[in-house]
């Protein structure tokens, strides 16, 4: 089943008339208890018009994700989200928490349906660019909800498909969107993918385990990640990653990345602007 017809069957059946049309274009839904369900394209919220979202729609919505069974689920909950082939469900609400840790939510007030993409040639002109002399390691920025996701998952089958040997740390399984041995998303004929374990422990599994060319990872957020980005590239290996940030400059100004920028790991970035109803892709080189 294609990922926005999957997102489609997940929401409350009253709505699919009228999304039915807008769902190839709908980047994220929003379930909102008390308000018009709202729908993300390209980075602009939109309110459909109609009744308001029940907490019974959020919960049944949850249900029909997790098969029926919330409580197999709460593990991934209490970490705010779900993964359903690919797509990500963002978890808001009443969260009970005890001796510090999630003990899980005793009501829910939101949900976020991420809706991941594979959109071939989106980047085309960026990735003759960066790779026209050999590979450079990549970061690619944009805020959330900027594209960052699709266009690694692009970057990952342009680079395997012209035979560089890579793999995959596909912590939350949103990059290739496996289903049991068979991944969602076309990742190039050159890739193997390690899904469901974080990332730092990942990138070491791959490394010793499968002798990569180009380690690829989504959104380094913990000091973790930032130790298996130094181990990666102190082995010789390629590194593709994302990160949340608008600019090189946004970066610099948070401690993390400022720490990550003076690893000097990375050799150039994309960075993902949206502009209207489209986006734009401009890569650059980062001062040695």
């Amino acid at each position: 089943m294609e990922r926005c017809e999957l997102a489609l069957q997940l929401l409350p059946g009253r709505y699919w008339p009228q999304l039915r049309e807008l769902a190839p274009a709908v980047e994220e839904y929003r379930l909102r208890t008390g308000e018009p369900l709202g729908f993300v394209r390209c980075g602009r919220e939109y309110a459909l018009p109609g009744d308001a979202v029940s907490e019974r729609d959020l919960l049944r919505t949850l249900e029909k994700a997790t098969g029926a069974s919330l409580h197999t689920a709460a593990p991934a909950l209490n970490r705010g989200y779900l993964s359903v082939r690919g797509l990500r469900i963002g978890v808001c609400g009443d969260m009970l928490w005890r001796d510090g840790e999630a003990q899980g939510f005793r009501s829910y007030s939101s949900l976020a349906l991420r809706v991941p993409r594979e959109c071939r040639g989106i980047c085309d002109g960026a990735i003759k660019s960066l790779f026209a002399d050999g590979f450079q390691n990549t970061l690619i920025l944009s805020p959330p909800g900027g594209g960052k996701t699709t266009a690694l998952r692009e970057l990952i089958r342009r680079l395997s498909d012209r035979g560089t040997r890579l793999c995959v740390c596909d912590e939350r399984g949103e990059l290739a969107a496996s289903e049991g041995a068979d991944p969602g998303f076309d990742l190039g004929r050159h890739t193997d993918v390690l899904s469901g374990c974080p990332k730092a422990a990942a990138a070491m599994m791959l490394l010793r385990g499968m002798a990569p060319q180009v380690i690829a990872m989504d959104e380094i957020t913990q000091r973790e990640d930032l130790d298996a980005v130094r181990e990666i590239t102190g082995c010789g290996v390629g590194l593709l990653a994302t990160a949340h940030a608008a600019t090189v400059g946004d970066l610099q100004r948070r401690p993390l990345y400022r720490e990550l920028l003076a690893l000097g790991c990375f050799q150039a970035v994309l960075v993902i602007s949206l502009h209207g109803e489209g986006r734009e892709y401009r890569w650059s080189l980062l001062p040695p």
